[in-house]
C-alpha cells in the first residue's frame, strides 16, 4: 500500500512486531536477572566479549557490534567493571585508544548465563514456529535489517543534522 496509512493488515503487522519488540526482550532480561544476576544489556556485552579474538574489543567495535552509542557504552562498561565483568585496558599500540576485556568473573558469568539464556529463546520463540515459520522468520528478519542498513545514520553526511525521526 502506498497510501498515507498502514493497510489493516499492516497495522496488524506492525502492532503485533511493537508489541513483541517490548515483551521480549523485557522477558529475556527478566530470565537473566532471576537466574543469573545480569541485566539484557551486560550479558550483549558479555556475548561479543566472549566470541571476540582473546576475548577483548576495542569500544567503537563492541558499540558497532550492538548497535550502540559511545556514551550508552561507556556507562554500561563502567557498572561493569564495577561488578568485575570487564576490564578497560589501555592499547599499547595506540595510547590514546583502550580494550574492554573479558574477566575471569566475567567469563564464568557467561558461561554460566548463556544455557538458560538459549533455552529460553528457544521456549520463547523457537519451539512455537513450525520449520517453515522459522525460516520465513530469519528471512524477513534479514530484509528488514538489509533495508535499515542502506539507511543514512544520524549525523551521516545523507541525513542533514535535526532531521531524525523517532522512527530513525
Amino acid at each position: 500500500m502506498t497510501g498515507a496509512w498502514l493497510s489493516d493488515d499492516e497495522q496488524q503487522a506492525w502492532r503485533a512486531y511493537l508489541q513483541l519488540s517490548s515483551l521480549l526482550p523485557a522477558a529475556l532480561n527478566r530470565q537473566l536477572q532471576q537466574d543469573c544476576g545480569l541485566t539484557l544489556p551486560e550479558y550483549e556485552v558479555l556475548v561479543q566479549l566472549s566470541e571476540a579474538p582473546e576475548r577483548r574489543l576495542r569500544p567503537f567495535q563492541v558499540c558497532e557490534a550492538l548497535n550502540w552509542e559511545q556514551s550508552r557504552l561507556s556507562h554500561q562498561l563502567t557498572r561493569m567493571e564495577r561488578r568485575g565483568l570487564v576490564l578497560r585496558r589501555e592499547c599499547v599500540v595506540d595510547g590514546r585508544g583502550a580494550f574492554v576485556e573479558l574477566t575471569p568473573a566475567g567469563a564464568a558469568a557467561i558461561d554460566a548465563a548463556a544455557p538458560r539464556h538459549v533455552a529460553t529463546v528457544r521456549g520463547l520463540v523457537f519451539d512455537r514456529l513450525s520449520d517453515a515459520q522459522r525460516a520465513t522468520f530469519a528471512h524477513v528478519c534479514a530484509a528488514i535489517v538489509a533495508a535499515l542498513s542502506e539507511q543514512p545514520g544520524p549525523g551521516s553526511p545523507d541525513r542533514p543534522a535535526g532531521t531524525e525521526t523517532a522512527g530513525s
